[in-house]
């Protein structure tokens, strides 16, 4: 079939403009690799891991697809170093940050062949890590679904596109060759996605839980503050709704009790939560009330997108869930975005003749 070349395909060696995000609980090795022999950059959600589940999940990836993939690494986490020695030891292609990593960690990566892709909320960050040496970002406006900014993507998209010169990858709010072809027509290098990969074929989320998303409408999502402390665009849920209405104390009970799951669950040791608790309100402008808060997401979100206990859990979503009304293959889903994508914009070269 036809493809668009673009600067995000030729720096990371993948067919086609387009990236499914490394979604905790999501994002694992089947999704990645799904996604990857499709023709698409599929990025392997690590947060979640434990350092071991990791070296497990990269050999996993790599017995399903010989195509180039990443992970997504917590640039605050105290073994993230050890991570990153792992990437490179595994010739993984792709290091992905939900934060901007240290600039001396960019360096190793680079210095290693590994792309460097953080992803950014503002042009202030994507020129911060432009100037450490990143090689992309993937800029994410306030229709995406998880942690989001208040900035719509039609305005954050080419405010990042006119502060930096390196490769820009849109995300938030796109799901079909329409979005392709308006990211591209701004000045993208392509597009990301983390909702529409939820509901394909090769995700992992139980079916139960993906009706509930295929249900939902445009909307029927939230932006609360009250899972973590920082603004998390999730479904509309009654936990949600009754976490909305919550008071402070009530939280902070949950997120103690979830903080001691998640340590048992992951093996971590209190002192390297505490190490994590600190790096994290270095690295950010959090209170300690947020970065206590922290905890609650990866316990409610494994409920929900693992266990599929919607009633214990919550369900990050972007807005576009409303917009979704089939379960495709990754496969399918990128040829018809491609295919789309390409009928546009021949569309609106004809519109120039």
């Amino acid at each position: 079939m036809s493809t668009l070349r673009t600067a995000l395909t030729e720096l990371v060696g993948v067919q086609h403009p387009v990236v499914q995000t490394g979604m905790g609980w999501v994002a694992g090795p089947r999704l990645v690799a799904g996604t990857a022999n499709a023709g698409g950059l599929g990025i392997l959600a690590s947060a979640t891991m434990t350092y071991t589940e990791l070296e497990s999940a990269i050999t996993k990836t790599k017995t399903l697809t010989d195509q180039p993939f990443g992970v997504n690494i917590r640039a605050d986490a105290t073994d993230a170093p050890q991570r990153i020695d792992l990437l490179i030891r595994e010739n993984v292609r792709v290091a992905s940050f939900a934060l901007a990593p240290k600039q001396e960690l960019i360096a190793k990566l680079k210095t290693a062949g590994v792309v460097v892709i953080p992803s950014i909320g503002a042009a202030k960050h994507a020129k911060k890590v432009a100037s450490w040496g990143a090689d992309a970002v993937i800029v994410q406006g306030g229709e995406g679904g998880g942690h989001t900014g208040p900035v719509a993507t039609t305005l954050l998209l080419p405010s990042v596109l006119d502060a930096v010169d390196i490769p820009v990858v849109a995300a938030g709010g796109f799901y079909d060759g329409r979005g392709l072809a308006a990211a591209l027509a701004y000045g993208a290098a392509g597009i990301a996605m983390g909702t529409r990969f939820l509901l394909t074929q090769e995700s992992t989320v139980p079916d139960s839980v993906k009706q509930q998303y295929l249900a939902r409408g445009l909307q029927d999502t939230t932006v609360s503050r009250k899972v973590d402390g920082m603004p998390h665009r999730v479904l509309n849920t009654d936990l949600v709704n009754s976490l909305e209405h919550s008071g402070n104390i009530r939280g902070l009970v949950a997120a103690a009790r979830n903080a001691s799951k998640f340590k048992t669950m992951t093996g971590m040791t209190w002192s390297t939560l505490v190490k994590d608790g600190l790096a994290m309100k270095k690295s950010s402008d959090r209170t300690w009330q947020q970065i206590i808060m922290a905890a609650n997401t990866p316990m409610l979100l494994k409920a929900g997108l693992v266990d599929g206990n919607t009633h214990a859990g919550v369900l990050a979503s972007g807005q576009v869930v409303g917009l979704l009304d089939d379960l495709p293959t990754c496969k399918d889903l990128i040829d018809g975005i491609i295919a789309d994508a390409i009928k546009r914009i021949d569309t609106l070269g004809a519109l120039r003749a």
